[in-house]
């Protein structure tokens, strides 16, 4: 029997400018198009059964983000999120072009009561954001990494220093 509550993992890239920025997601799909501030994640998804929490968020990342990372990967503080959903995530240092963005494909029911199935990107679009901004644009559930982060690396995570 599946669990109510899943599991997911994650990775929070992050490369050093100035000021420091980190990578972040929107979800692709119809739901989420005129969304933006509070809608962004890491690129994260569910753990399979059996399955590393770090192998997942690595295959999840490349997934989402056609991009693969590898390097020194710092655990992070797992946060619940008020779904009972619990993530796990990783920081790393690195970088990751947006504009050669290639996420994995979903199907739905398009429009709702139509009975025809489109295909959507899991991912629409991906950004580096200063920590400020990043916080801004994350979802609430979320932010706590980016702080997690600004903490680990000494960097004030409402304002930059």
């Amino acid at each position: 029997m599946r669990s109510k509550f899943v599991t997911s993992a994650g990775l929070l890239l992050y490369r050093h400018r100035r000021p420091l920025e980190v990578f972040l997601v929107h979800p692709g799909g119809p739901y989420w198009t005129k969304r933006d501030l509070g809608a962004w994640s890491l690129p994260k998804g569910e753990v399979c059964e059996g399955e590393d929490r770090l192998d997942a968020a690595k295959r999840e990342f490349e997934e989402e983000t056609g991009c693969a990372i590898d390097g020194e990967f710092r655990s992070l503080t797992p946060l619940k999120q008020p779904s009972g959903k619990v993530i796990h995530a990783w920081a790393i240092e690195g970088d990751c072009n947006p504009a050669e963005l290639r996420s994995s494909l979903f199907s739905i029911k398009w429009p709702p009561k139509s009975g025809r199935m489109q295909e959507f990107p899991e991912v629409d679009r991906a950004a580096w954001f200063d920590v400020p901004e990043a916080r801004r644009r994350v979802i609430a559930g979320q932010v706590g990494f980016i702080d997690q982060l600004a903490s680990l690396l000494g960097v004030r995570a409402t304002s930059e220093s």
